[in-house]
């Protein structure tokens, strides 16, 4: 009979806090203008350490699982069910909640419009994707599949047809005439991807990023957490899954790490392998990026594990267990603060302009915090002053996990 491993491994908590910290850390720069280089996503193809937090979070989601659904025998019932779709839908509303945040507009109204036309008009444009969003779309069909299929083999086997599924409907109804821009031409470019279509003829423009620009300049409608890209997404979330049930069973921890060490740099050489033909792209969630990724999250599981749950280095952690430990908490509540203190905590004040004269000038608190203390700092507005705020901010909500901590409290969503 095979032995399970019942013991708890920190090393999940401490990689989830840690991918919880990334997030704040790159979505909170001090000025958008001068992004610490390290903190910069690739523009459409490649990876920097940026782009690995977000599949690194959805991969110990995923791990997470193989642990909380043991206790539905690993598969789909009433129960296991209701909570998918409880949990999911949850998490996707939240999303959109802090999108809408603060729920009423902020800029002043327009001569000729009326409250009720001015009031509608945050919602005309309100974006509906987003980060939790697509962690929502992919625990639900993640999820669905783990629970369904139960068996290893026939997960690693459902997680190859939805990267190729994917890979197809890009190919299908992509541009291949599309020019190289960014690294990419055809289908897989800016200019090509299909991707955006599909979301834009559901939802509209109106409702989609539009972050990106095409090779003309122009900015276009497309969402990187758009409904396409979670087919794809759903396998990290099942690679994830996948590697929990072997980290279950295994009774050896050292066994663990050497299981999940080859693992990776097997999951890595394929995905830098299929990236010659395939483009590593994160806004698209290609399957090469999703086995690159993925490669990359196994191997830190096992650094951290060997680390941490056999070599006994846990309190070193202890800041990023206690995020680990109320992560998505935290991620909505350092997004409340970010809209609050931008949108909401503004004052008037005057100031003279490059011509000498006195002009009145709105102030946020973010803004008035980053160039009153973080670039006093530095003495000047650069990247080390926009890093600076974005480590205040990590701290904050560090701090704001560790009392949950300490009082045991745990608030899921």
């Amino acid at each position: 009979m095979k032995q399970l491993s019942t013991n708890r491994y920190v090393a999940l908590d401490v990689l989830r806090g840690m991918t919880v910290a990334g997030m704040i850390l790159v979505n909170n720069p001090g000025s958008w203008g001068h992004i610490f280089p390290p903190l910069a996503h690739k523009p459409w193809v490649g990876c920097t350490p940026t782009d690995m937090v977000f599949p690194f979070f959805l991969f110990v989601v995923g791990a997470a699982m193989a642990f909380s659904f043991a206790k539905y025998a690993e598969s789909l019932s009433k129960a296991s069910l209701k909570k998918l779709l409880v949990r999911g839908a949850l998490i996707f509303l939240v999303g959109l909640a802090l999108n809408a945040f603060p729920f009423y507009p902020t800029t002043p109204r327009p001569e000729g419009v009326t409250v009720w036309q001015h009031f509608l008009s945050r919602y005309e444009n309100l974006r509906i994707f987003g980060v939790l969003q697509r962690i929502a779309m992919c625990y639900l069909l993640g999820g669905f599949i783990a629970l369904w299929l139960k068996k290893s083999r026939k997960i690693v086997a459902a997680m190859a047809i939805l990267m190729l599924l994917h890979w197809l409907i890009l190919y299908l109804i992509g541009d291949h005439t599309a020019p190289e821009f960014m690294g990419a031409a055809g289908a897989f470019s800016v200019d090509g991807q299909g991707a955006g279509a599909i979301d834009i003829a559901l939802l509209g423009e109106q409702h989609l990023y539009h972050g990106y620009s095409n090779s003309l300049g122009e900015r276009i409608a497309f969402d990187p957490e758009g409904l396409l890209g979670a087919l794809s997404g759903a396998c990290t979330l099942l690679m994830g899954f996948l590697l929990g049930n072997v980290i279950r069973n295994t009774a050896s921890k050292i066994d663990v790490v050497a299981k999940l060490y080859t693992i990776g740099l097997l999951s890595l050489a394929g995905g830098i392998v299929w990236g010659i033909w395939y483009p590593v792209s994160k806004p698209l969630w290609t399957g090469s990026y999703v086995l690159y990724a993925g490669g990359w999250s196994t191997i830190m599981l096992a650094f951290f594990i060997y680390f941490i749950d056999v070599k006994g280095k846990e309190r070193l952690f202890t800041p990023f267990k206690a995020l680990g430990m109320n992560p998505l908490f935290a991620f909505v509540m350092a997004g409340l603060f970010t809209k609050t203190f931008s949108q909401i905590i503004k004052w008037h004040t005057v100031v003279v302009n490059d011509a000498g004269e006195a002009v009145d000038k709105v102030v946020n608190l973010s803004g008035w915090f980053y160039n009153t203390v973080c670039v006093g700092i530095v003495g000047e507005n650069n990247e080390l002053s926009s890093l600076i705020y974005a480590l205040v901010y990590v701290c904050i909500f560090t701090a704001m996990a560790m009392v949950l901590y300490k009082k045991k409290i745990v608030i899921k969503l």
